[in-house]
């Protein structure tokens, strides 16, 4: 992917200084402050699913530079319990829309009870501000988040909704390895309806201008099945899309994601979040 977008010299140069084997403090500390922590998993039959876990900062603590300990359970009606247990190979993305700050772990669950798990981080590193909406977002306590919803093979309805009105979503992608996946979970961001769907039988977006790593379009082009959150922030409805990737290329410094759905799951609010 980097050599047809003519970056990969570029890119092979940043990556060995910015991708590391372990957190840097300023990452651990960071993890910690969060309401909510995004996360990617791959489920028994392939699929990367990507998901969302909540809780008072704090919830997330780094006990060294190596680990995470993540003291939430997944949400109800979430695809995220299959592909949460020990041996799991996850991604995972920290985010704080108020200072645009965002940091990845990629990692291996090596402790999982349904109620905290532990990572071990194999790689870690940061992104650039860009295309991250800059809003404030707290937890609120007592907030039971429901699991009601329905699924479909199509998007229609409030799901379809809720895509056309995003300026965010979550991109989970995944490339399989001998023994497990490399997992990586992505923010994707834009003005509202960068997203398109013609007839809810797929869904396309731009692939803007990023740090040219390519870690998630690296992934799908190997292994075309990505995994898609859209979180309504209004009544806190989750919208999850399973299906395969396309990339689209106009040119070398253009290109498109085109998404064939296969399987859709909205679940209506709320969540223990509040946006301002």
């Amino acid at each position: 992917m980097q050599s047809v977008a003519g970056v990969r010299a570029r890119a092979e140069a940043a990556g060995s200084r910015f991708i590391r084997e372990q957190m840097p403090l300023q990452h651990q500390e960071f993890f910690g402050l969060l309401p909510w922590l995004l996360i990617a998993g791959v489920d028994p039959s392939g699929q990367p699913q990507a998901s969302l876990l909540t809780g008072a900062p704090g919830f997330v603590q780094a006990p060294d530079a190596r680990r995470l300990v993540i003291s939430a359970a997944p949400l109800p009606g979430d695809p995220l319990p299959a592909c949460l247990y020990a041996g799991a190979d996850v991604g995972l993305l920290g985010l704080q829309p108020g200072t645009r700050r965002r940091n990845r772990a990629n990692g291996r669950v090596v402790a999982h009870d349904g109620t905290a798990t532990t990572v071990e981080v194999q790689q870690s590193f940061g992104n650039c501000p860009q295309y991250i909406q800059p809003l404030e977002l707290r937890h609120e306590a007592g907030v039971r988040p429901s699991g009601v919803g329905y699924t479909s093979t199509r998007l229609e309805g409030a799901a379809a909704a809720i895509v056309a009105g995003a300026d965010t979503f979550f991109l989970a992608s995944a490339r399989p390895r001998e023994a497990g996946f490399d997992v990586d979970m992505s923010h994707r961001g834009g003005p509202a309806g960068f997203v398109s769907s013609a007839d809810g039988g797929s869904l396309s977006f731009p692939d803007f201008a990023g740090n040219n790593f390519f870690n998630s379009l690296g992934n799908l082009h190997v292994h075309p099945p990505a995994g898609l959150l859209f979180v309504d922030r209004g009544s806190g409805a989750r919208v999850h899309v399973a299906g395969d990737a396309e990339i689209v290329w106009a040119n070398a410094d253009e290109r498109s994601v085109r998404i064939r759905v296969r399987e859709v799951r909205c679940l209506s609010g709320p969540l223990p979040l509040r946006w301002g």
